[in-house]
């Protein structure tokens, strides 16, 4: 009878163990339990969060509580992190490109309610209202960013001034004042982004290579990934201070460029304002930078002594774009006896911007040669001059 007892607390207890945290995947388990004890007496509000999530939104809720800073376990209402959740997934369920996120980005870089130590604004359903009109047409997340990019600084009417009362201002502290730093103006874009859906973080250097001074920017995931742009847009990957960036020093922690992260990393987001604090995580991203910077400085090199050439085979000397005119044929190119380049025609069914394209160097003469209609083989010989060309080619 002792025995079968024991048995059955057992069970009970092994029962009640794994239900714990019901519907939350065991690898939180340990992680909120943490969590739970370092929240002190605001642990009731922790609980609570977990216990009243919805089913579908409880593994959101422990990677938030689970890598939260204690600063946050012990002032953050149940009600602060519910509605952040919840309308974190009013996003991910509205918008096709949220949709298709993997949880690993949707956790680390949407839902996440800050980005580096800033006040604690409950920012999200604000700004889920405010900036949803500006992407409610979009087909896509390029198209989502561009347009919230472009429109951000007139709906938040928030500019850069060093007047601003501190670096590191919350959403609603530099709306309240007009004016923001560039860690300010980041974390205004980042956040805008994560309120629909668009995965951003906030991107960064304690030192310039040259010493003078921080700066920090914003990075958006688009399809696997992960591309740069600021409050004042300039294009994805395209700003003043690429020069800059692409001259980071990856060992050194003072020059080397971050990208800030929610969950634990190997290290942390330097703030220069107060190089006490550890607790933002980040990742060390110098080597993209390095490597973006120099493939524009290569780019700026070819364009310099090359030019681009596109070539468009048609049925006969018509050319015309209706129908089916167009034909899909191997063209090679030469320059006297070496082959600089080859390639397939666009044919009738693919899209009209589908255009063989060759990048060749400036003043030379250059042989396009294909087989025809019926076999024979043809040769177009093309000087190349200063400006791109687009080369006609006549399969009959």
């Amino acid at each position: 009878m002792l025995r079968t007892s024991l048995i059955i607390l057992s069970v009970l207890l092994a029962l009640t163990a794994c239900n714990k945290y019901p519907n939350v995947p065991k690898e939180y388990h340990s992680l909120l339990d943490v969590a739970i004890s370092k929240a002190g007496q605001n642990s009731v509000e922790i609980k609570k969060a977990i216990e009243s999530a919805p089913a579908h939104q409880k593994e959101a809720i422990a990677y938030l509580i689970a890598f939260m800073p204690e600063r946050d376990l012990l002032t953050l209402n149940a009600d602060f992190i519910l509605e952040n959740t919840d309308y974190a997934f009013m996003a991910r369920e509205r918008y096709n490109w949220a949709k298709s996120l993997p949880d690993s980005i949707f956790f680390n870089e949407v839902l996440p309610y800050a980005s580096l130590n800033e006040r604690r604004d409950n920012w999200r359903k604000d700004f889920f209202e405010r900036f949803s009109k500006y992407v409610e047409n979009c087909k896509t997340v390029t198209e989502a960013i561009d347009s919230l990019n472009k429109n951000i600084r007139d709906e938040l009417m928030v500019d850069y001034n060093t007047k601003r009362e501190k670096p590191d201002q919350s959403p609603y502290e530099s709306m309240e004042q007009n004016m923001a730093s560039c860690s300010g103006l980041s974390i205004l874009l980042t956040d805008a982004f994560r309120a629909v859906g668009i995965p951003s973080r906030i991107g960064g250097t304690p030192n310039w290579h040259d010493k003078r001074g921080n700066h920090n920017w914003n990075e958006v995931w688009v399809d696997g990934e992960w591309f740069f742009t600021e409050y004042y847009p300039s294009g994805l990957n395209k700003s003043w201070f690429l020069a800059d960036a692409g001259k980071a020093i990856p060992n050194n922690p003072r020059h080397a460029i971050y990208a800030s992260s929610w969950k634990p990393s190997d290290t942390y987001f330097p703030l220069v304002w107060d190089l006490d604090i550890k607790y933002v995580h980040a990742e060390n991203v110098s080597e993209r930078y390095i490597r973006l910077y120099q493939e524009a400085e290569a780019a700026k090199k070819i364009a310099q002594s090359h030019v681009r050439v596109k070539v468009m085979m048609f049925k006969d000397n018509v050319c015309t774009f209706q129908g089916d005119d167009r034909v899909a044929v191997n063209v090679d190119v030469f320059c006297n006896t070496d082959q600089i380049g080859g390639g397939k025609t666009a044919g009738p069914k693919q899209d009209m911007n589908d255009v063989l394209e060759f990048v060749l160097e400036k003043n030379k003469i250059y042989n396009f040669n294909y087989t025809g209609d019926g076999g024979q083989m043809k040769s177009i010989k093309l000087h190349i001059k200063e400006e791109p060309q687009t080369l006609k080619l006549y399969y009959k």
